[in-house]
């Protein structure tokens, strides 16, 4: 086949629709996505029926990096911090202490089982010790396990959070192999400066976000989500530009921006869930084309050795200590042991010793694939299993309600009140998204001058307009007046 743009085109938007179409259809035997992405990656891959040649793993970690920034800030965005708020300490113990702890341990276990010198072990540790937050919750969808307490909230918190961490050991750990004289006091400036940095940036850009989206006066609806893209880009390479973590940045940025009012919020999220689900699958169907299936079997053996011993013993010990000074049944302790899924995260981590170019960087890549192959099909097929043995789960019939009542009960339809805006009053001129209204209300329309507009948060309010408000109770509705004569927020 001559190699054209359109014969280009052609085969992305295949291997695409095959990837979704597999993916809905995964749901309803168990299977993860994650293993249909990358095997079809693989099939079209060098060694598989379609034969595309693709070796170059910068191409793979570029494709990699931009789609972690989609799929963090989407994740950051969909965070909602009145349910992590409780589960705060948990989930930053464990994406931090959690990730050091596991990879120290695995690292270690490299070291005495391989030739591998002690900073190559703590190096491949390094790549496989962050969970993968889409792996877990998209079977978690499929499978609709629900689990008690805030078990699911420390979960989310963790998959979406450890990322950084995780990066930072494999870029201190990827230095102390590749400069032989630096010994590992040289490099915890860079890793304090990494996460301070990181950290500081993801809350000062949220908030500056924040003032941009909703100060531009851009006109059209479809350019905000646009304007979010930019900020988000800009959120991570200006931080890594001054020696932060971009991917913490990103992440604080987007759950700051998340629980914030925004003009066209709705748009923009709407916007990110599908970029990030796009995103998943381009970046599994990359590495999948990146990997040769012929390179990965000599190395199952160990792969396998390594996998169990992360599954069995360096996850579940980094968490019990981890959490050792929280009040938190051991059931529920051990099932987020068992929840620590490896996807495409280390994958794509995994491509940095390629690019640097040290002497087993290739059986690094092949290892960890191969671990985060077993790790999806084990743990993977398994969690509503383990969830059911440690009666972590809900029953039947106290579950959630579903998407659809879920998404029709966000709108409060058992109070209705029409309120006039006097000249005198607070909103007059005001933005909606700048009054801060109760998150249970809705201004379903506004009567202006004898005309009926639908109102978005960029709609000025105007002496005089009649505003149809939806609220769960009356009391809101008092609150929405608040807001309107005095601008007091909920």
């Amino acid at each position: 086949m001559i190699i054209t743009i359109e014969n280009i085109l052609l085969i992305g938007s295949l291997l695409l629709f095959l990837s979704i179409i597999a993916g809905k259809t995964s749901y309803r035997f168990g299977v993860p996505t994650l293993l249909l992405f990358l095997g079809i990656g693989m099939l079209a891959g060098s060694d598989g029926i379609v034969g595309i040649k693709f070796s170059d793993p910068q191409v793979a970690q570029f494709i990699g990096i931009v789609s972690l920034n989609f799929i963090l800030f989407s994740g950051g965005l969909d965070t909602n911090w009145k349910t992590v708020k409780p589960i705060i300490r948990q989930g930053v113990v464990l994406s931090t202490l959690g990730v050091l702890l596991t990879a120290l341990s695995l690292g270690t276990f490299v070291w005495l089982i391989t030739d591998f010198t002690i900073y190559e072990s703590m190096l491949l540790g390094s790549i496989v010790s962050s969970t993968d937050a889409a792996a877990v919750f998209s079977i978690l969808r499929s499978k609709s396990l629900a689990l008690k307490a805030n078990l699911r909230a420390t979960l989310e918190m963790e998959s979406g959070s450890n990322d950084p961490m995780a990066y930072v050991l494999v870029i201190v750990f990827l230095t102390l192999v590749v400069n032989q004289d630096h010994n590992i006091v040289t490099v915890i400036p860079i890793f304090l400066q990494q996460m301070l940095v990181g950290g500081l940036a993801g809350y000062g850009f949220g908030r500056l976000s924040k003032f941009i989206i909703n100060k531009s006066n851009l006109g059209f609806e479809g350019l905000y989500p646009v304007l979010s893209i930019a900020l988000m880009f800009i959120i991570f390479s200006a931080t890594d530009f001054v020696g932060g973590n971009g991917f913490l940045a990103i992440y604080i940025s987007a759950v700051y921006l998340g629980n914030q009012d925004l003009i066209h919020k709705k748009a923009i999220m709407k916007m990110y869930d599908g970029l990030a689900w796009l995103m998943q699958i381009v970046l599994f169907l990359t590495l999948g084309l990146l990997v040769f299936p012929t390179q990965v079997v000599p190395f199952m053996g160990i792969g396998l050795l390594i996998s169990v011993f992360l599954i069995l013993v360096a996850r579940p010990v980094s968490v019990l200590l981890s959490l050792v000074f929280f009040r938190m049944k051991m059931r529920r302790r051990l099932y987020i042991s068992w929840v620590g899924l490896r996807g495409a995260v280390p994958i794509v981590f995994a491509t940095y010793p390629l690019i640097a170019g040290i002497d087993k960087a290739s059986m690094i890549f092949n290892i960890v694939f191969f671990i985060s192959v077993t790790s999806v099909l084990i743990q993977g097929t398994t969690l509503s299993l383990f969830a059911k043995w440690l009666h972590v789960a809900l029953p039947e019939r106290v579950k959630p309600v579903s998407d659809v009542e879920k998404f029709i009960s966000d709108y409060p339809k058992d109070t209705m009140k029409e309120l006039v805006v006097s000249p005198d009053c607070y909103a007059v001129k005001k933005k909606i998204v700048d009054l801060h209204f109760p998150r249970n209300t809705i201004i379903a329309i506004i009567k202006r001058d004898g005309q009926f507009i639908t109102p978005g948060g960029s709609t000025v309010i105007e002496a005089n307009d009649v505003l149809v408000v939806l609220a769960d109770k009356t009391e809101t509705l008092e609150k929405v007046q608040d807001c309107i004569v005095s601008g007091a927020e909920d």
